[in-house]
């Protein structure tokens, strides 16, 4: 086996996003999952 030292990798925390941030990304996820569930505005889901 090679004489090769594991290199550890720090993963440096990204800055916690602000509140309103996180309320735009719930929405804009609530959004996708409405569109998914039941066709959307624009969907063309073949029920």
């Amino acid at each position: 086996m090679a004489a090769e030292t594991a290199v550890r990798r720090v993963r440096h925390a990204a800055p916690r996003p602000s509140d309103t941030e996180r309320r735009n990304a719930a929405a804009a996820l609530q959004r996708a999952l409405d569109r998914r569930d039941n066709g959307g505005v624009t969907g063309h889901r073949a029920n």
